[in-house]
């Protein structure tokens, strides 16, 4: 019996094996990504992930002219991703503890969401060389 599994295609961006420097713990099965309204092809490993606080639906971080936007209302950051991921098929691993390289981050992360992070996720560390 042949099972239809979905599309195989293979991708990867220069900064991937890097951006993050320790697997710590994640979400349980991964993520379903609400990508309504999302505009890029992928949603890449290291990018923030968001969640809604209101309906727990999870979303990767807005992001406009290759820098994220800002954080939706009612909205709080719940990991990274784990994986490079079509935005057509938005099923991804999130990581809520463990290392990241900020200066190989898919998007530059500004002081204030560094911030903002450090006292969302403190188990997650955006650290470089």
């Amino acid at each position: 019996m042949i099972h239809d599994v979905g599309v195989q295609e293979s991708f990867g961006f220069k900064n991937d094996p890097i951006v993050i420097r320790v697997y710590g713990k994640s979400v349980i099965g991964g993520r379903m990504l609400e990508v309504a309204g999302y505009t890029e092809e992928f949603i890449r490993k290291g990018q923030l992930i968001i969640r809604d606080e209101t309906n727990e639906v999870s979303k990767p971080m807005p992001v406009t002219d290759g820098a994220y936007g800002t954080l939706p209302k009612g909205y709080v950051y719940e990991g990274v991703a784990k994986s490079t991921v079509a935005a057509s098929e938005p099923l991804v691993g999130v990581m809520y503890e463990g290392e990241v390289n900020d200066v190989a981050s898919p998007y530059p992360l500004t002081a204030e969401m560094l911030t903002a992070l450090k006292s969302a996720l403190p188990e997650l560390k955006f650290t470089h060389d």
